[in-house]
């Protein structure tokens, strides 16, 4: 399958004062992103059914490098993929274009966690069906599962 694409228009909040999308915009889109390819998958964001605690993807690591501005009104392509697996962690490629020019590309790593209150999230391994299932969003669908032990 590879690479889930999805679009957003910028919008004025997006934008600072010279006109042009504001760097903190690309990490909510690529969040919201993130979020749709797990819609995609079949994988909750807050997993509540893996018993008495839930399970969730907190990030431990997001960067994105800009090339070229985008502006108020203008569409942005984004194209989300799962770059690697590991045993406890997703690492998400982001490659953002308007009008068929890359502005910008991403990267995020999450780590799946249980998360109880009062306690720091403990770090699980991702069951082998999410595993299966994000593999169907991977940037090299011939890769399979990276050994990553994040």
């Amino acid at each position: 399958m590879g690479a889930l694409l999805t679009r957003r228009r910028v919008e004025f909040r997006d934008t600072d004062a010279a006109g042009i999308v504001h760097f903190s915009a690309f990490f909510f889109w690529m969040e919201s992103a993130e979020h749709e390819l797990l819609r995609a998958a079949d994988v909750r964001v807050v997993d509540h059914e893996s018993g008495p605690v839930e399970a969730s993807w907190p990030r431990v690591a997001a960067s994105c490098d800009y090339t070229t501005a985008v502006r108020f009104g203008d569409e942005v392509d984004i194209a989300v993929s799962v770059d690697e697996i590991g045993r406890t962690s997703v690492t998400y490629g982001f490659r953002f274009s308007h009008d068929g020019v890359e502005v910008a590309k991403g990267r995020i790593v999450a780590v799946r966690c249980l998360m109880q209150p009062g306690r720091r999230p403990t770090p699980v391994a991702i069951p082998e069906e999410i595993t299966r299932r994000l593999g169907r969003f991977r940037s090299d669908p011939a890769a399979g599962a990276h050994a990553d032990t994040r």
